[in-house]
């Protein structure tokens, strides 16, 4: 089955805008599909991703109010790549705050990769605004997954690949790449500073589907694009995602999910998120739906974990 009979036809946004968040950012939104239906809300990854037209359909129009936004520095938000003010709790708030704007009760949470780092954080800080939760390639930005991802272990996987990503990195200083790469994407030398960026989007771009994609390849080799998102994910996994503790999510995930519906749908080769993390979390969260698609590694966009996804989107659109 192709990707384009799993999901939902091309669909055109009916509303779009800025929101400012804070002094210093505005974040743009947008709607698609039912301005009275159920209300639903699009994470998407990275961080530092931003959106594509492509996340609309992944739910039933004439059922949900699909409501997407870009994150902090990414996409259309503004300032773009910016660091300052930036935490993982900052975009909880901004969760909130289009909430009030569009006057909701309650909105399902819909998150794929470090979406679902963001919809654990949102969902935990606030359950009573969550009617279902539809999470993908779990992430939860531990030490393990990023040393598993950014310096030892998907390594051995795409070797070619990783020699792209290590040339970078002068030889003395590959102990700890991700502050390696940190130091440059933060740089005030642009040259040095692109070069990071689109080096270390390309290692997170061809190992995302279990086959090499060429066309995301192209889609970050688009220097904007790869600025902010190698910047915002780098800043973000040198503070740990702005977590208490390694546990957070997991911990508090058992004690405030029991009531949520929940699924979890998971690549059985994800190199990027390794699927012992969704396994761990489904052991906290007993009660969700587990799927892990066999032929399938990271993105959203292959045909068997899209195909799990939309149908747990329509299994949730009428609660």
């Amino acid at each position: 089955m192709s990707l384009e009979t799993i999901l939902y036809p091309e669909i055109a946004p009916f509303d779009s805008g800025r929101l400012k968040v804070s002094d210093l950012h505005q974040i743009y939104y947008e709607q698609a599909g039912n301005p009275h239906g159920a209300p639903v809300i699009f994470l998407h990854g990275g961080p530092g991703g931003g959106l594509s037209p492509v996340y609309r359909r992944f739910f039933d129009p004439k059922y949900y109010r699909i409501i997407l936004f870009d994150q902090r520095g990414a996409g259309q938000s503004t300032p773009t790549a910016e660091l300052r003010d930036n935490t993982t709790w900052d975009l909880v708030s901004d969760m909130e705050k289009l909430r009030d704007k569009f006057s909701l009760k309650k909105w399902m949470v819909f998150g794929g990769s470090w979406g679902s780092t963001l919809a654990l954080a949102y969902a935990i800080t606030h359950p009573e605004r969550v009617s279902a939760l539809v999470l993908r390639g779990i992430f939860l930005c531990r030490k393990s997954e990023i040393h598993w991802f950014y310096q030892e272990g998907a390594s051995s996987i795409y070797p070619d690949e990783w020699e792209r990503y290590l040339k970078v990195i002068p030889v003395g200083e590959r102990g700890d790449l991700v502050k390696a790469y940190h130091k440059r994407l933060i740089s005030v030398n642009e040259s040095e500073r692109l070069q990071a960026a689109l080096a270390w989007s390309r290692w997170e771009a061809a190992t995302s589907k279990l086959m090499i994609s060429q066309a995301s390849l192209n889609a970050f080799e688009d220097p904007i694009l790869a600025n902010a998102f190698a910047r915002i994910e780098c800043h973000y996994f040198m503070h740990d995602a702005f977590m208490p503790s390694q546990t957070h999510l997991l911990e508090q995930a058992e004690l405030k999910l029991k009531n949520i519906p929940t699924t979890i749908v998971q690549g059985r080769y994800d190199v990027v998120c390794p699927a012992t993390t969704a396994w761990e979390l489904k052991t906290r969260i007993a009660h969700a739906d587990f799927h892990i698609i066999q032929d399938a590694g990271h993105s959203a966009t292959e045909p068997g974990i899209a195909q799990a996804l939309v149908a747990a989107t329509n299994k949730y659109r009428n609660l």
